[in-house]
């Protein structure tokens, strides 16, 4: 006997019509999910989120970096890596020294927000790169040394999810994380 009951044919993100999985839909999905943070860790925005202003330049002990330095580091790396996955004539930084700000405190607090608003551009900004179905993942820039734009996408999300960690250390030792 036919069951009365109508099966759900709902299509799923990364699948084409038909029920075929479009492998690299669902990969610009989850690289996109990892860029935005927080399945696994706090977000960089919530490790970031309503950091007291006279607390940013505050070094803690046992720890290298005030939150200023941190986010300032963040900024200039998710840029580089940004222009460099866009830009065949992009010059990176000298390294370390121009990844880094010279002052262990923003100026004011309209430095602060000029940087957290560039981490949010950048990073939309890679989101649309990575979402951009003509640009190909896989394939290594002409310029470069074998990078992809999976690659730098993928470094990007691991490099701010290692220093959202170090914020939230940071935090705790300043008394300032209440989670």
């Amino acid at each position: 006997m036919a069951s009365s009951k109508k099966r759900s044919r709902k299509r799923h993100i990364g699948n084409k019509p038909g029920g075929k999985p479009n492998s690299d839909a669902s990969l610009r999905k989850h690289v996109v999910e990892l860029l935005k943070g927080s399945h696994a860790h706090v977000s960089l925005a919530d490790a970031l989120a309503d950091f007291p202003p006279e607390k940013r330049g505050t070094f803690a002990q046992g720890l290298q970096h005030t939150c200023w330095q941190l986010l300032e580091h963040i900024r200039l790396a998710q840029w580089d890596i940004l222009e460099f996955s866009r830009n065949p004539k992009h010059l990176s930084p000298d390294f370390p020294d121009g990844y880094w700000p010279q002052t262990p405190a923003p100026a004011d607090d309209a430095a602060w927000t000029k940087s957290l608003q560039a981490i949010e551009n950048d990073l939309r900004a890679m989101i649309r790169l990575v979402n951009n179905p003509r640009a190909n993942l896989h394939s290594a820039f002409p310029w470069g040394d074998g990078q992809t734009l999976l690659r730098e996408a993928l470094l990007v999300a691991d490099h701010n999810a290692y220093h959202a960690g170090q914020v939230v250390d940071l935090r705790r030792a300043l008394g300032i994380w209440s989670r």
